[in-house]
């Protein structure tokens, strides 16, 4: 065992929302020390799609990171949501809101590998996997293993942003969580009309469907559903896939012509009460999961990141970490985080719901929305900045 040294500010992982963290304190010349469990460069490659918010892409524009991603980014200009078997749909356009666009689709490793590109790397220990973390009243600690060798780091602050994977009890925080029971299958589809920048918001008896512009013609899919159809239709031919999906969706895009590997995690939402001990937070993933649907999540942590970063800016080093500091953080998250949690969950629950007369009440709802510009001022002011 190493002798414990102290740093000012610890970072648990090293993804987007850790390296935004990361990267608002280097411009500051505020140290840090990250730890990523992954081998520097490993996520590069990583395909998966993330759906950024507007808010999110000023955030990397006033890091200078949005330059670097911005050729691999497939604007949404248009939201189109609607339900099938049944009347109602509502548009929303980014010009008719003065924003250049709604948001955007990119590639996981596109987004990791400009911010690795400018981070300092004499910060980062890659290959470092946390494997205790305790608060205190002084300073936290952060145990973690590299190179079969086991470190500790005190620090004034540390922050947990792996999705908490390193988390375990820590006294006075708590988890709740709630199944869905439903499981998200995640691809990309290649389709037979252009997407003209339209992302599709599809509500359907068994859970939301999602089609993201993501290339030329491509769209990335997120399909939810009970854990049983999902695994059903993970099992089908490519073939037989889109014919399902083109039964689901309906004609807008045409046919789809082809698809990628499909893949499938579970849904649920978990929240940390509270997400911050003395001289931890926790922020992202880690500290509270969503369901997928309006794709709020990964945009709350970086706005998580993004707000941790200014109180540590802007906090004495004497300070740094007290209760005090927290508790601002806390104060200043706390409507953007629980208005994401209720506005997914109630999604989801008044749409993926077959009671009788519901379907009905649901495309009024929908109907009325596309009437009221009030109404979609505030549906994109929490989309785009979780206001």
């Amino acid at each position: 065992m190493h002798k414990p040294c102290l740093h000012n500010v610890v970072i648990v992982g090293g993804g987007p929302v850790g390296s935004v963290l990361a990267l608002t304190l280097q411009q500051q010349h505020v140290p840090f020390t990250m730890l990523e469990a992954r081998a520097k460069g490993a996520s590069h490659q990583d395909t998966r799609a993330l759906a950024l918010s507007y808010g999110s892409r000023l955030i990397l524009e006033k890091l200078d990171v949005w330059p670097a991603v911005e050729a691999r980014a497939t604007a949404i200009n248009t939201i189109h949501i609607s339900q099938r078997g049944g009347l109602g749909r509502t548009k929303l356009n980014a010009d008719e809101h003065g924003l250049q666009s709604l948001g955007y689709v990119l590639p996981y490793g596109a987004i990791t590998q400009a911010l690795d590109a400018v981070l300092d790397a004499s910060s980062i220990i890659y290959e470092a996997e946390a494997t205790e973390i305790k608060p205190g009243q002084d300073t936290s600690s952060v145990t973690y293993s590299h190179a079969n060798t086991t470190h500790t780091l005190q620090t004034s602050l540390c922050v947990v942003a792996d999705g908490g994977r390193s988390l375990g009890e820590i006294e006075g925080i708590h988890k709740e969580t709630k199944e869905y029971g439903h499981d998200a299958l995640v691809t990309k589809v290649l389709a037979e009309l252009p997407h003209n920048h339209i992302a599709y918001e599809r509500f359907t008896p068994t859970g939301p469907m999602a089609l993201l512009p993501n290339g030329d013609n491509d769209f990335s899919l997120v399909w939810t559903g009970l854990q049983a159809n999902i695994h059903g239709l993970l099992a089908l031919d490519d073939k037989t896939f889109l014919a399902q999906l083109h039964q689901a969706f309906g004609d807008r895009v045409g046919k789809f012509l082809s698809i990628e590997k499909r893949m499938s995690f579970p849904l649920k939402l978990s929240v940390l009460k509270p997400s911050v001990a003395p001289h931890l937070a926790v922020i992202g993933n880690a500290a509270q999961t969503m369901h997928p649907v309006a794709g709020q999540g990964f945009n709350v942590g970086m706005r998580d990141a993004w707000t941790l970063a200014d109180l540590v800016i802007n906090t004495p080093q004497a300070e740094l970490g007290s209760a005090d500091m927290l508790k601002r953080y806390s104060q200043q998250r706390s409507r953007d985080t629980r208005g994401g949690i209720l506005f997914t969950d109630l999604l989801v629950n008044v749409f993926n719901n077959d009671l009788i007369g519901l379907q009905a009440m649901r495309g009024a709802g929908l109907g009325l929305l596309q009437l009221l510009k009030p109404a979609k001022n505030l549906l994109i002011s929490k989309m785009s900045f979780g206001k």
